[in-house]
């Protein structure tokens, strides 16, 4: 089902952003609700999508942005810094240094000290922490597949296209958003 451009959904459906719009061009006719169309949309997609990708995570004893650290050393291949995974995983330092205090308290990875200079810590996956990462991915692409399925393949590649662009533009070239 796709959105109509007047906010609701093809088929006599709303989805609850169309609502939400109708409400407030009540309250105030006079807004471009357009923008909210889109990132209510966003929004409310990526809450929905973590709370289920999130189900993996939980049955294995994992917060999302434990896996993230997971993930973020298990797809670069080798050791990164904690200041590396904080910039990998859009985290604080403070809070990547508690998650891999708990990380590897559990096994999942270990660190060493730069043999230079020892303020530097270097941090790689176990093997326990890359077999649980091996596990849990394809059950979250899976899901992920489930998901998009309804979308036929140019739908996906210009969803994915159209959101590329708004994370670049998100993101800008220094990391802030650029107006």
């Amino acid at each position: 089902m796709t959105a109509s451009p007047a906010g609701g959904a093809r088929g006599g459906r709303d989805d609850t952003v169309a609502a939400v719009v109708r409400q407030w061009r009540a309250v105030h006719p006079d807004l471009d609700t357009g923008p909210m169309e889109i990132i209510g949309r966003v929004n409310r997609c990526a809450a929905l999508l973590q709370q289920a990708e999130d189900a993996p995570l939980r049955r294995a004893g994992l917060s999302r942005p434990e896996f993230d650290l997971l993930g973020a050393l298990r797809r670069t291949g080798h050791e990164l810094t904690p200041g590396e995974l904080a910039r990998e995983t859009f985290s604080s330092g403070a809070a990547v240094t508690k998650r891999l205090k708990q990380l590897t308290e559990r096994g999942l990875v270990e660190r060493r000290g730069d043999d230079r200079d020892r303020r530097v810590t270097h941090v790689r996956l176990t093997e326990a922490g890359r077999t649980l990462v091996d596990g849990i991915l394809p059950e979250q692409l899976a899901y992920e597949t489930a998901v998009l399925s309804d979308l036929d393949t140019p739908g996906q590649t210009q969803l994915a296209a159209l959101l590329g662009e708004l994370l670049m533009r998100l993101e800008g070239r220094a990391g802030t958003l650029r107006v």
